[in-house]
């Protein structure tokens, strides 16, 4: 579903991604990990079409788009949820979800009141991300994790082919860490997830497989257990001693 071909970026004299190469297969759940300035959110903002690499290859299911604006890549198929919240703060959290849906139909669209069949599909939504008794109230009035909760509905009503979470569990108690994981883990496996995530805990949960990332450079890439166990990645960030 996704590829990177020897990705690099450069800010003036520093390189934060050095000839970065991955393979995401449709359906899998992909952990991006590694010590802070390893190149996650580079990496992940290229993917996202936030930035344009220097040079080397995105492509979507084999499409090169590399270099395409973030809405174009939305119509592709790629909904991120970001690590800040990216909601309409005043507006109740069915609009918001209803915002979304008809956002799929195509821009420029003159604001109407949403029909029937839309309020549904964004009641569905909410009910599905564990929001049933919360569709009146505002963004703004709900907790943090219930806001990370109508933020995967907003990328969920893209209806997306590739689903990227960017620290999906930042700033939570261990209790909405909980909810959240469950919510991802419970999500269809026909969707492709790429998650960036500090919580180990939770990507040895959800991924199917993990690249880590040390200084923009893949340092390991394979199955959970095959990265719990690699001697260097306990070393520069994993932290635990291998037999």
């Amino acid at each position: 579903m996704i590829e990177t071909r020897e990705l690099r970026r450069e800010f003036g004299g520093v390189r934060a991604l050095d000839g970065v190469s991955v393979r995401i297969a449709p359906g899998e759940r992909r952990a991006i990990i590694g010590p802070n300035g390893a190149g996650k959110t580079t990496f992940f903002n290229i993917l996202t079409g936030e930035l344009e690499p220097t040079s080397g290859q995105v492509l979507l299911a084999g499409e090169d788009v590399t270099g395409r604006p973030p809405h174009q890549l939305a119509r592709r198929g790629i909904a991120r949820m970001y690590q800040r919240n990216e909601l309409f703060e005043p507006l109740r959290a069915i609009d918001n979800v209803a915002l979304a849906l008809g956002a799929s139909l195509g821009p420029y669209r003159p604001f109407t009141a949403p029909p029937a069949t839309t309020v549904s599909a964004a009641a569905d939504l909410l009910d599905r991300v564990g929001l049933a008794s919360r569709h009146d109230a505002t963004a703004r009035a709900l907790s943090h994790g219930e806001r990370r909760q109508l933020e995967l509905a907003l990328a969920l009503a893209q209806r997306p082919r590739v689903l990227m979470l960017d620290e999906p569990t930042a700033g939570m108690s261990p209790a909405e860490t909980a909810h959240i994981a469950s919510l991802i883990a419970s999500l269809e496996r026909t969707l492709t997830i790429v998650i960036v995530e500090h919580d180990m805990d939770v990507v040895f949960r959800l991924a199917d497989h993990i690249t880590v990332l040390h200084e923009g450079r893949v340092l390991a890439d394979g199955t959970p257990d095959a990265v719990r166990g690699d001697r260097t990645v306990n070393e520069v960030y994993l932290g635990k001693v291998v037999a």
